[in-house]
């Protein structure tokens, strides 16, 4: 199942072309609507999802640098040992490989995550996100609702 890999390297182009075109076209906290309820609005996130431990004084870009490396390596093996038949596991897998890798790449070039994308409605505002953000998303709904399926017992 190791095959599965080019979905998390495509991942990884697409997001780090995302996040280039948008530090080259974007001014930092300067929204560019594209459509109502959608912001194209760059950002530096410093710690983990919604900027969760952002200022913690600089420790957490090792920490989650660290804990992305260990993630990835076990979702890799995870990947390889998958059955060939397994293909909703080796898919979401795949994302979450791919969005972790395209976050990694970040905090170890930049020491933050680039942000682009900005979702909102009214006066709510999502935290801004990215593509690698999306795929780890959709990646781990995916698994879940995998899990939710299990094994159909008979009963009678």
């Amino acid at each position: 199942m190791h095959r599965w890999l080019w979905l998390s390297a495509l991942v990884v182009v697409l997001d780090q072309l995302s996040k280039w075109l948008a530090q080259h076209y974007l001014q930092l906290h300067q929204p560019v609507p594209v459509t109502p309820m959608f912001n194209l609005t760059l950002m530096y996130n410093t710690g983990a999802a919604f900027s969760f431990l952002s200022d913690a004084g600089g420790w957490q870009r090792w920490f989650f640098t660290a804990l992305a490396m260990v993630v990835s390596i076990v979702l890799i093996v995870w990947l390889r040992r998958l059955p060939p038949g397994e293909r909703g596991q080796a898919l979401g897998l795949s994302l979450i490989i791919g969005g972790a890798i395209g976050n990694l790449i970040d905090r170890l070039l930049l020491g933050h995550v680039v942000d682009f994308i900005q979702v909102y409605y009214d006066v709510y505002y999502w935290p801004a996100f990215n593509l690698a953000d999306s795929a780890i998303t959709v990646g781990a709904v995916l698994l879940i609702a995998l899990s939710f399926r299990g094994e159909r017992t008979n009963h009678s």
